[in-house]
């Protein structure tokens, strides 16, 4: 299995000594919580690692040199959506993921194929060049079916100043050129954006409200399928334990996290065939794939990563729409 330095590493050596090494008990000797599958409600495709930016806190390191993840093919999606079809799972929605799935060759296609299957596409892009060279290919796929396929883009805060040192300069503007373009083809979009910890969320959904408005995008700001606010990842910070005492302490169910409801299936470089993993912030790490049919995959997931507590028990957060 191929393993590269990730932002995993860190965020596990940040965790602190004895922290998230033993899938069933915690360093203080508590039963570690898990989540069991609940029904496979959303499947993500991660299209490739490669992206054509690499952004400062990229949650798997996409960049235009980090392949770790290869391209999936379209014989790799109609493979998982027979599978869906065959055993009658109640999947409402695909999911692409990338780095930026518009990079992928067989891309149109495999949106194409998530459609004929009746299913509900989110495909998650950062609305630039890659994806608008596809230009009318792009409009004609989607236009006919806007009302099942939704563009997520990356907006990364509703300053120019923030996005652009996350992503890069002029990043802001490119974004959206890729939005207006969006817009004018009348076709559903959504924004990814984070909060920043010093931020409150009625405060940051007013101010990206105010730009929607100011820039004339048809995106609703108090709708958190519309604008999905992530909570900010940092590398350095502390992370807790979660243990099975922690569900009733912290006011939360183990259905309500994102492996209760979703899986993510990935290539790996230079792997003979794609293969499932728990969710979609934990690809490199060995101990969260979980086999190569989504029947293998269907079992219980054991919170033992950073990302578990600080993105979804405590941070709440989730990649799929609500």
């Amino acid at each position: 299995m191929t393993t590269i330095a990730s932002p995993f590493a860190t965020h596990r050596a940040a965790a602190g000594p004895g922290r998230f090494v033993d899938p069933f008990v915690t360093a203080d000797g508590s039963p570690r919580a898990s989540v069991a599958q609940t029904a496979l409600e959303t499947l993500w495709f991660n299209t490739g690692t490669l992206c054509n930016i690499a952004c400062v806190n990229c949650y798997i390191e996409s960049s235009p040199t980090n392949d770790a993840l290869a391209y999936l093919s379209l014989e790799d999606v109609t493979r998982y959506l027979a599978e869906i079809a065959e055993t009658g799972l109640p999947t409402r929605e695909i999911g692409f993921t990338g780095g930026e799935p518009f990079m992928n060759p067989d891309i149109l296609a495999m949106l194409d194929a998530a459609l004929v299957a009746g299913h509900q596409v989110l495909v998650l892009t950062n609305a630039m060049r890659p994806m608008l060279r596809w230009g009318e290919r792009l409009s004609d796929l989607a236009r006919p079916r806007r009302d099942r396929l939704t563009f997520r883009v990356s907006l990364d805060h509703h300053t120019q100043a923030v996005h652009d040192a996350e992503r890069g300069t002029g990043s802001w503007d490119k974004a959206w050129e890729g939005l207006d373009w969006l817009g004018e083809q009348g076709l559903r979009v959504a924004i990814a954006g984070r909060r920043l910890a010093e931020e409150n969320e009625a405060a940051a959904r007013q101010a990206y409200g105010d730009l929607f408005h100011a820039r004339g995008l048809a995106v609703n700001a108090e709708d958190p399928s519309t604008l999905v606010l992530f909570p900010e990842m940092e590398a350095d910070r502390a992370v807790p334990e979660i243990t099975e005492a922690c569900w009733q302490i912290l006011d939360r169910a183990p259905e309500q996290m994102m492996c209760a409801t979703s899986r993510m299936v990935v290539r790996r470089k230079d792997a003979a065939e794609a293969a499932v993993v728990a969710c979609t912030l934990t690809p490199y790490d060995p101990q969260f794939e979980l086999g190569r049919t989504l029947a293998q995959a269907s079992g219980s997931v054991q919170l033992n990563h950073p990302f578990c507590a600080q993105f979804c028990v405590l941070g709440g957060a989730s990649c799929s729409a609500p």
